[in-house]
């Protein structure tokens, strides 16, 4: 279903959205059977580090990019960006909700890739209950029932909300769940607040981000299947000893670095040489960077492995 013509700076796949369609409204079963056949491959690979290409902003209402707040809105262009990451060398696999990775399974984009589900979108963006972050993606048993790898869950601790303690407790539940699977759970953890005007921010502050990983590394009955995905500090001089703070093997999240992509790569560049650490999850600056070369971002974050 996918074809390959040189668009803008480089080979970009076509997506045919009319087939995705019929596929969708004739046969709905073409899901379940494409993630049947599915070759599969381990988390890790013989190098043991991980890149993984993230998508799940869409699910919160998260759509911007920079200055475009709806960058992300054009379901056939970001399927297109996804394909053309997905197929760069050193690539791993994707980090998205349903919706997407149904797409993408129907295109056979995930053969022999590692394959997470996103499991909390609840805490929509912008939203009054944005911190009350509930399980509204993947289930461990969809996970399970799809044979995906591993699901990812986002963890905003407010000290002055009382939704972050039912966020806490769910995500709990849900490492248990994922444990009882055997099934690896990646947790995205902040201490966060909001301004007088109710703007919602993630604090950054080496503290800050010591507490979360602290917090996060200590949840559920057993954190055997448990990884951190974790920020960059404000710092990156501190990151050394943010990490002491736990024995968890851990991924760094790329986040928003609007026009400093040469800045951000740097930072990760350090952060990745920490013994705990394992690799990049990283979304919308390499699916839609600054100078639009998908490839080239993509690349460039891979050779910092």
């Amino acid at each position: 279903m996918t074809a390959v013509a040189p668009v803008g700076n480089g080979p970009v796949p076509s997506v045919d959205v009319s087939e995705l369609v019929r596929l969708r409204t004739q046969h709905p079963e073409a899901i379940a059977e494409a993630a049947a056949r599915r070759p599969r491959r381990p988390l890790l690979n013989e190098t043991g580090r991980l890149m993984i290409v993230a998508a799940d902003h869409p699910a919160r209402g998260a759509l911007g990019v920079g200055d475009r707040k709806f960058a992300m809105a054009n379901r056939v262009d970001l399927l297109q960006r996804l394909c053309l990451a997905l197929s760069r060398p050193g690539v791993d696999g994707v980090l998205a909700t349903a919706d997407i990775l149904d797409d993408l399974l129907l295109l056979g984009a995930l053969d022999g890739k590692v394959v997470m589900g996103s499991m909390n979108r609840g805490g929509l963006q912008g939203a009054s209950f944005e911190l009350d972050d509930r399980f509204t993606g993947h289930r461990p048993e969809d996970i399970e029932r799809f044979g995906f790898d591993a699901g990812k869950l986002l963890l905003r601790i407010d000290y002055d909300d009382p939704g972050s303690l039912t966020t806490l407790e769910s995500t709990a539940r849900a490492i248990d769940d994922m444990a009882a699977r055997r099934l690896p759970v990646f947790v995205e953890p902040f201490i966060s607040r909001r301004s007088p005007e109710g703007r919602l921010s993630n604090d950054l502050s080496a503290e800050a981000v010591t507490k979360s990983i602290a917090i996060a590394s200590g949840l559920g009955g057993s954190s055997a299947y448990t990884w951190l995905k974790v920020p960059v500090t404000e710092n990156p001089d501190d990151m050394a000893e943010v990490m002491a703070a736990s024995t968890l093997p851990a991924v760094l999240l790329g986040g928003e670095v609007g026009d400093d992509q040469d800045g951000a790569y740097e930072k990760w560049r350090g952060a990745l040489q920490l013994p705990t650490v394992r690799g990049l999850v990283v979304g919308r600056s390499l699916l839609y960077p600054a100078d639009g070369d998908v490839a080239a971002a993509v690349d460039t974050a891979v050779g910092l492995l």
